[in-house]
């Protein structure tokens, strides 16, 4: 069986992720490395402790990583965050604090150690900025090597940004680690708003949740109901939210969800177009292509399985 790691900045989509991987027999989640994004860091880590705990799974532990982008010295919420995941992140639906706390291990020291004990059985999941894993490979540089493969949620190829014409939020909080990674000759396959923003969920699907009349039908429903209508907001046009950051974690279960293009790809870090997602042309003619930009995604097989095993995981648990 693959362990899975996920990296969280732990938002409502975040949430999806978490739900989906626990509902996915064909994999392990061996942990969660915390980030910031959608929310703070220790927001995040404490979303992601007390989803376990509804799911009934603690034994999932929580990694502190990195609390900011790796040039900076801070990072503070943006209002655009704050207004589709709500404050608390996870549409201010309310559950249970975990009597558990973040695990003294560093998520960067984790995923150096989870690499070197699961090699090529491990996948790593990062949906929020790539600040973790390039301080890990900074750390061990070996790893892009020894890892079984990276499924990130990021970037755009293909279509505008969401952040700017050109940039994507989770490449944007950090273009320099983000660059670091892509050009690290890791296994990445990049799930980004080419595929995303084609994979959505409206009232229909949240009613089936809530209709569970249980706890976890109710925090699902209400969360993502709350995403929704921040949607109808920010994207009018779309009739829906779009399911990011479980995508990633389905493609990383079944690759064959999407069609990728292989190139090796950079982030650009400098002057006004930092955080756009583009071939690396200094690598255009390498016969080895370490990158795999989704570009096209079954949506109805993807909306299948979304359902099936979120709502077969809420049933479960009462």
């Amino acid at each position: 069986m693959k362990k899975l790691i996920l990296d969280l900045d732990t938002g409502v989509d975040d949430a999806l992720a978490i739900s989906y991987a626990l509902g996915s027999p064909e994999v392990e989640l061996i942990g969660i490395c915390g980030t910031y994004g959608n929310v703070l860091l220790q927001q995040g880590m404490r979303n992601s402790l007390a989803i376990t705990d509804l799911y009934g799974h603690p034994e999932v532990k929580v990694y502190p990583g990195l609390p900011h982008a790796s040039k900076t010295d801070s990072f503070a919420v943006g209002e655009v965050s704050a207004f589709i995941h709500g404050k608390n992140g996870i549409g201010e639906a309310q559950i249970p604090d975990s009597s558990r706390s973040p695990e003294s291990q560093s998520a960067v020291d984790f995923i150096i150690d989870a690499v070197k004990m699961y090699g090529n059985d491990l996948v790593y999941v990062p949906t929020g900025p790539m600040t973790n894993i390039a301080a890990a490979l900074k750390k061990a540089p070996e790893i892009a090597h020894e890892i079984g493969k990276i499924v990130l949620m990021g970037g755009a190829l293909t279509v505008c940004g969401n952040v700017s014409p050109w940039a994507e939020a989770n490449i944007s909080q950090d273009p320099d680690a983000a660059n670091e990674l892509f050009r690290s000759g890791a296994p990445v396959t990049m799930i980004g708003l080419d595929v995303t923003l084609q994979t959505l969920l409206t009232y229909k699907e949240t009613a089936r949740w809530r209709d569970l009349h249980n706890a976890a039908g109710d925090f699902l429903a209400t969360m993502t109901d709350f995403y929704i209508k921040a949607y109808e907001t920010t994207a009018p046009a779309l009739g829906g939210c779009g399911l990011h950051d479980p995508l990633a974690v389905a493609v990383a279960i079944d690759p064959t969800l999407v069609t990728t293009l292989p190139r090796n790809l950079k982030v650009e870090t400098e002057g006004p177009t930092r955080g756009r997602t583009i071939g690396d042309n200094d690598r255009l003619n390498d016969q080895v292509k370490t990158t795999q930009a989704a570009i096209s995604v079954d949506v109805p097989r993807f909306l299948n399985e979304f359902m099936t095993r979120i709502t077969r995981l809420a049933q479960s648990v009462g």
